[in-house]
């Protein structure tokens, strides 16, 4: 089945196409983006690339030959390089240089985008719940409850989402720029800083210095609070894990393996709405609803693809199809309680969670056998 189709990934600063540009999966040379809203260096590498395009990328590369990749198994990475703008209207400046209202009151500027409004996560343009299989909402209840209470989402929503905040999501976070190092594959992040004066920033904050610490330590409220991502400074982050198996096409969690193309067959794919399937990832705005990136993983049937790696007719009626809305990637999400905020009802969540669970074994728990893995 995998021998039928292949990925391209594309990245942009918003969902519409023309803004999207192709990625060059495992080179190490970045691609860059500048908007008014940020500056982006990306790298995309995929493992075991044998059914992607462009048609001369690499395997793989050296990225998941160093450590810790190769004791992990990560089998993909999207690394970024950004540095945050200061937007805001300058239109109304007195002569004294400062921002001031209409009525001649100074504007305090904002110093950056807080922790709790940027967001890296996964999103669709199109209903997913009919290919989802059993336990699935369950499962992601867990997720989002007691795993990681940042992550909120609606994988059974017209338009699914699932987000968090971006300094509890990416695996490494970096202030200031991170290396090139060919031998690693081109961009390389290390948590911490590349300065005395960021380490001093993280140090004064409580930021821990181990990156799964840090991760920890940023899904409470009140440590999110203590971070801003600066107007005018560079941020390095990585994101990688060995779940999504491109090569086979396929979703591998532990206890936990889902086929992705059982559940994106027999869906219609030979229409022209269908020929094409894509795995969005978004850095965004929480409040605003503002698309500072979006990075997408398509997968095409291999004839709607020329010898050169161009699309066809079908393949590009298909995308056009797709670009067409933005629903509510653009908009301010709802506020959801969570573990740590003020007024959530931790007794009534648990209660709520075994409901859902229904006695079903999860990794070894008690219960009856779970039916849900989908081998």
């Amino acid at each position: 089945m995998a021998d039928k189709y292949l990925i391209r990934v594309t990245a942009g600063p918003s969902y519409d196409l023309s803004s999207q540009k192709e990625i060059a999966v495992n080179k190490p040379e970045p691609t860059h983006f500048e908007t008014d809203s940020m500056d982006i260096d990306l790298s995309v590498r995929v493992n075991n690339y044998a059914h992607g395009l462009p048609r001369d990328a690499p395997a793989t590369s050296a990225y998941f030959e160093a450590e810790p990749h190769k004791h992990n198994g990560d089998q993909y990475s999207i690394t970024l390089q950004f540095t945050p703008k200061d937007v805001q209207d300058m239109s109304s400046v007195n002569e004294s240089g400062q921002r001031v209202d209409d009525a001649g009151v100074e504007i305090v500027a904002e110093t950056g985008i807080s922790a709790e409004d940027l967001q890296f996560g996964n999103n669709f343009d199109h209903p997913i719940r009919d290919r989802l299989p059993p336990g699935f909402g369950t499962a992601m209840n867990i997720v989002k409850w007691w795993i990681d209470p940042g992550l909120e989402g609606d994988a059974y929503a017209d338009e699914p989402y699932l987000y968090g905040p971006a300094l509890s999501s990416f695996n490494t976070v970096r202030i200031g720029k991170g290396e090139f190092d060919e031998s690693k594959g081109g961009m390389w992040v290390e948590e911490g800083a590349d300065s005395e004066a960021g380490n001093k920033w993280r140090e004064e904050r409580g930021v821990p210095a181990d990156g799964k610490a840090r991760m920890k330590w940023a899904l409470r409220k009140e440590n999110k609070a203590k971070w801003v991502w600066e107007y005018g400074q560079t941020y390095s982050v990585d994101f990688f894990n060995p779940y999504v198996d491109f090569k086979d096409f396929a979703l591998r969690l532990p206890g936990f393996n889902l086929p992705i193309m059982k559940y994106w067959d027999g869906q219609g794919l030979r229409t022209h709405q269908k020929r094409s399937h894509q795995l969005r990832y978004v850095l965004r705005n929480r409040s605003t609803g503002e698309v500072y990136l979006v990075v997408l993983f398509t997968l095409h049937l291999a004839e709607d693809i020329n010898e050169d790696g161009s699309l066809k007719p079908a393949a590009l009626k298909a995308l056009a199809k797709k670009s067409g809305g933005e629903g509510n990637k653009g908009e301010k999400l709802p506020d959801i309680k969570k573990p740590g905020d003020e007024g959530f009802d931790e007794e009534k969540a648990l209660e709520e969670a075994k409901k859902k669970l229904g006695g079903m074994k999860l990794n070894g728990g008690a219960g009856k056998e779970n039916d849900d893995d989908v081998d």
